[in-house]
């Protein structure tokens, strides 16, 4: 639920089992934890799968029952109840802001006419299911106040179950201060009284780490505070909820909340990515876009069964994190037939090659092993080697195992560029496309071609083809790359195309999508990096402000740059997580800066500051917090071709996260 508070209060911060690293990085699981038995009601036994209004709708007008039974209709007609998906989730604002007299709720007669039984009864008709919201509070948690259920469990848990209610969101505002597992279990023995299976959701934030205690209490427990759909919310809710993997299990999941996918705020690109991990987390899949608006992207994200397989898989595991270095992140689920999924995910803001292997993940030690791409819905064998050259903010979705099948299927073969496509404006680039045989069998009659947009020129300048490539071996083809005189910096769209031939003859053609940027080069002497064109950049909340801090939403919305009452003329202004990326040509040696949470939002806020050059962290400062004074942070980029600006969350969630990177300036 979103609550009545400004935006950034809304993001609650979890206490979070974050101490643990792995040594390249990335978030270890607590080691002590096991994963409870299933409850004895036998509900959830893998992560629901449904829709809830809010994301889309909030508590606006279109909010309805005409949009409730749209939904259902679309589960049936876009093929998403064959899918699995099938809750039909209310969220807040369905009810009048006063109980009747007699102490009940009374559904909105102008949102809901004919009442929610007769909802209920559409939405089974239909074969699936309907859910609803109320809090463990006074009121709910939207601003006008809507009543919750403490002191009235019996009594609501009964109206629930009555209208045929068969799922129950149960947010946490206006809790009076009382102990959350007493909240939360009196609701629990309330709807077990009533003798319906209602599946319960226990939505109050991870504050009271309910992973630790609710897998008695309910199917599932939100790990994290509210998503936003934007990449920086995505990515914080991912990283708090990646730990926690041994609370998970059939019949009670973490839920680090809802989809955003379908909603405008990220990419396709990064969509995919949200609905990747999420699987992999094997996290609630809510759907939280208007499906009577989605656009087919949309619904294929949303209506892939094998994304969603793996979900689904009723071995129950949650994904766990193989390594993370530098922004290069390996998540790998055990599924109930022995193989692995494995998430190759890309954090960072430009293209990395994302490799681990069989091994690595848990398979056994095999011949070959066959390997498929969840979204491509191709099969290819691997010696060992599980590898890909992924997009910035993208996934790569992979199957793997040792199925004895293998040599039934192509070799895999991994795509890549050797350095990172940066064209300086009116100046032929050099690039080097590479072609590996990942496979135990060899990739034959290989050729490689290379396209750009209309009107540049793409010349080979070695060799593009090769008769037999066997495993771990490179065709590697130097590529001249001229943009038209004067195109305007900006990114731009190429191909690498591959062909290839099995040693069955079968004819393979793989691509990988290239973002190539028209650059200018950084100028001489030392600039303020607020002054600099970026070459992406994302905030958590907001968009980066340059010379101002984060504000809210709005663009221009900021102060002007302020830490521990200092107040700086130059910088940029971020809400965590955030990541500002700069090209530096290798021509930089230093990037300088005074950075801190900024005053705007009082004593709250707590982040981590880092320079990156290319992929190695060049500095960082650990947590700072609003009783911090700004920290001055040097980084050393001699020879770096990009610098990125990161901020991270502090490990505790993104509430009121508003960072500056005061006087950032960069010398070359």
């Amino acid at each position: 639920m979103r609550h009545p508070r400004p935006r950034t209060h809304r993001i609650r911060a979890a206490a979070l089992l974050l101490t643990a690293l792995l040594s390249a990085g990335g978030l270890a699981a607590p080691a002590t934890a096991a994963p409870p038995a299933a409850p004895a009601e036998g509900l959830a036994l893998t992560p629901p799968m449904g829709f809830n209004n809010w994301n889309s709708t909030h508590c606006r007008a279109e909010f309805n029952e005409d949009m409730v039974k749209g939904i259902a209709d679309l589960f049936v007609t876009e093929g998403l109840k064959d899918a699995g998906y099938q809750y039909v989730n209310l969220d807040d604002c369905w009810a009048l802001p006063q109980r009747n007299a007699d102490g009940q709720l009374v559904p909105d007669p102008a949102r809901f006419p004919h009442g929610i039984s007769a909802v209920a009864d559409y939405v089974h008709a239909k074969g699936l299911k309907l859910g609803i919201y109320t809090s463990a509070g006074t009121k709910t948690c939207d601003g006008a106040g809507f009543p919750g259920a403490l002191g009235h469990e019996e009594s609501d848990a009964r109206q629930f179950a009555d209208w045929g209610v068969d799922y129950l969101k149960y947010d946490n505002c206006n809790n009076q201060g009382v102990d959350a597992r007493q909240r939360y279990r009196t609701m629990r023995d309330a709807l077990r009284a009533t003798g319906r299976p209602i599946v319960y959701s226990i939505c109050e934030w991870g504050e009271n780490k309910p992973w630790e205690w609710a897998s008695d209490v309910g199917q599932l427990w939100r790990t994290t505070g509210d998503i936003s759909d934007n990449w920086g919310s995505m990515l914080s809710l991912l990283k708090q909820n990646l730990p926690l993997a041994p609370y998970a299990g059939p019949g009670h999941w973490n839920d680090p909340d809802m989809l955003e996918v379908g909603n405008g705020g990220m990419t396709d690109t990064e969509y995919r990515s949200h609905f990747s991990l999420w699987a992999v987390m094997a996290a609630p899949l809510l759907i939280g876009t208007d499906l009577r608006t989605a656009s087919p992207a949309t619904l294929d994200i949303l209506g892939n069964k094998e994304v969603i397989a793996v979900d689904q898989d009723p071995l129950g595991r949650q994904g766990t994190v193989v390594s993370s270095a530098g922004g290069r992140w390996v998540v790998a689920k055990e599924m109930a037939d022995g193989s692995r999924a494995v998430a190759l995910f890309n954090e960072s803001g430009t293209a990395q090659r994302v490799a681990t292997s069989a091994a690595a993940v848990g398979l056994p030690r095999a011949p070959g092993y066959t390997q498929r791409d969840l979204w491509q819905h191709r099969d290819a064998n691997t010696a060992g080697t599980i590898a890909a050259t992924v997009p910035a903010h993208g996934t790569v979705l992979l199957r793997v195992s040792a199925d004895g099948h293998w040599a039934e299927h192509p070799p895999a073969v991994e795509l890549g560029l050797d350095e990172a496509p940066f064209i300086e404006r009116d100046t032929p680039a050099m690039l080097t496309g590479t072609v590996t045989d990942l496979g135990r069998t060899p990739a034959r009659e290989v050729s490689a071609a290379l396209t750009g947009p209309d009107g540049w020129t793409v010349r080979a300048l070695s060799p593009a083809t090769a008769a037999n490539l066997p495993n771990g071996a490179s065709l590697r083809t130097r590529w001249r790359v001229t943009a038209p005189p004067g195109t305007p910096v900006g990114s731009y769209a190429f191909s690498l195309r591959v062909r290839h031939r099995s040693p069955a003859g079968e004819r393979v053609t793989s691509e990988l999508p290239v973002t190539a940027s028209v650059v200018v080069p950084p100028p001489s002497g030392t600039s303020y990096l607020s002054d600099a064109p970026w070459l992406s950049a994302v905030s958590g909340w907001g968009p980066v402000e340059r010379d101002t801090s984060n504000g809210e939403e709005a663009a221009g919305d900021g102060s002007p740059l302020t830490i521990g009452s200092t107040v700086y003329a130059k910088g940029l202004g971020v809400h965590a997580a955030s990541e500002v990326v700069y090209y530096a040509g290798r021509r930089c040696a230093k990037v300088t800066a005074e950075v801190g949470v900024d005053d705007e939002k009082g004593a709250k806020g707590s982040v981590a500051f880092e320079i990156w050059a290319d992929g190695v962290k060049a500095a960082s400062t650990g947590v700072l917090t609003n009783a911090d004074p700004a920290r001055p942070l040097t980084a050393e980029v001699t020879g770096a071709q990009v610098v990125r600006l990161v901020v991270t969350d502090g490990g505790d969630g993104i509430d009121s996260d508003h960072a500056d990177w005061a006087d950032a300036r960069l010398s070359c």
